[in-house]
């Protein structure tokens, strides 16, 4: 479904990304860990359309979109949940997500079915409809980050540090939806800091380091790794 060959990507005159390889296949959830800096936020921001790359290319759905802006890759079916959510605080969450179906990929579900769809999975939602998003908890505005992003149907959706500055209950119950779209076969794109959940819900995973890929495997074998239990998990 993704993939990526030679990604660079600079701010300025540093090199943020250098020469990524990474892929990410249909129905499959895949996650980037590494420290902060390492360039997994970057690695989202350009896949989406976001940043530019300098080189390389990129594939999505067979067709190289390296550069191509992201309203287009949205409505290609290419759905980016950013870190810190980046809500509008005076807008209500329906209208978050409402915003969020504008540029729905054709075919798949109607907006009614995919309205239904978000509240299955956020109840919380159907509840606070008519509040503004400025006044949610943090949880609940992560609720409304995912919704809004799921109501653009997307093919691939790529969640960036979902579980930042939330309670472990909410972190707890996050987990359980990325699983559970993972397994209505969404394709799941995933950048999060506690690795230990990140590698039990994906199927493979790719280990960044200054802006460069250096280790991918399954992720049940990355569980084991020593290098990855000693720098991410803390054994």
């Amino acid at each position: 479904m993704l993939k990526l060959s030679g990604i660079t990507v600079r701010y300025g005159l540093r090199e943020a990304l250098t020469g990524i390889d990474l892929e990410v296949k249909q129905g499959e959830l895949v996650t980037l860990i590494g420290t902060n800096g390492a360039g997994k936020s970057t690695t989202l921001r350009t896949i989406s359309g976001l940043l530019k790359p300098v080189s390389g290319t990129m594939e999505f759905l067979g067709h190289n979109v390296a550069g191509m802006a992201p309203h287009k890759l949205l409505a290609q079916g290419m759905a980016h949940v950013p870190e810190g959510r980046l809500l509008f605080p005076d807008m209500t969450v329906l209208e978050h997500l409402e915003l969020g179906a504008m540029r729905a990929a054709p075919g798949g579900r109607s907006y009614a079915d995919r309205l239904d769809w978000c509240y299955s999975l956020f109840p919380k939602l159907l509840e606070r409809g008519a509040q503004k998003a400025g006044t949610l908890s943090g949880g609940e505005q992560q609720m409304v980050a995912i919704g809004r992003g799921l109501m653009s149907q997307p093919k691939l959706l790529m969640l960036d540090e979902p579980s930042l500055g939330l309670a472990p209950v909410v972190v707890d119950m996050l987990g359980d939806v990325i699983h559970q779209l993972h397994g209505e076969g969404l394709t799941v794109l995933l950048v999060e800091q506690r690795v230990d959940l990140a590698l039990k819900l994906a199927d493979r995973g790719y280990v960044l380091e200054t802006g460069c890929v250096v280790l991918h495997d399954r992720a049940s074998a990355l569980l084991e790794n020593p290098m990855v239990k000693q720098a991410y998990l803390g054994t």
